[in-house]
């Protein structure tokens, strides 16, 4: 499905007494976060002035913020990219878009159900899927996944023995 804003992270706090706040990304690497000029926070468009990473967080200079007063009262908000605004590789797809989505057995043109969530480990995703069963499918393209189409919302899927929850 897709989506128009992808949340990368949420504001946590201030860093120092100039109004620095700090981004901590949410299944993202920040260096990709703080390459961004332009985020959404709180659904608001906001040019960043200056971005760099720091630990495993994004220290984000904003305007209008200029000090830690104005950066605490963004604490807890949720940060996001426009869709738009990213490139990405064939066959890559945010965890936003592919939520939701029907999947469909290639051997059997059946529906399986529709993707509940998606789970990320260090291999790879696993899409969580629920229908009539449950089933956990690796996010692996030409071995469990056959294609995405992202207009139609169908991911065609191999199922393998193993795959539903209730299987031994």
């Amino acid at each position: 499905m897709r989506v128009e804003y992808i949340p990368v992270g949420q504001i946590v706090n201030a860093h120092g007494i100039k109004g620095e706040v700090k981004l901590n990304p949410m299944g993202f690497d920040p260096e990709f976060v703080a390459d961004f000029d332009i985020l959404y926070i709180g659904g608001k468009r906001t040019e960043v002035k200056s971005a760099r990473v720091h630990k495993s967080v994004v220290l984000l200079t904003l305007p209008g913020v200029n000090d830690m007063d104005a950066a605490l009262a963004l604490k807890g908000k949720t940060v996001t990219i426009c869709r738009d605004d990213v490139e990405v590789p064939e066959g890559y797809y945010f965890d936003e878009e592919i939520e939701g989505m029907t999947v469909i057995d290639c051997a059997t043109d059946e529906v399986v159900g529709k993707v509940k969530r998606v789970l990320t480990y260090p291999a790879h995703k696993i899409y969580e899927v629920k229908g009539q069963r449950e089933y956990l499918i690796p996010a692996v393209p030409k071995v469990f996944i056959e294609s995405v189409d992202l207009d139609a919302e169908e991911i065609r899927v191999h199922l393998m023995k193993g795959l539903a929850t209730d299987e031994n």
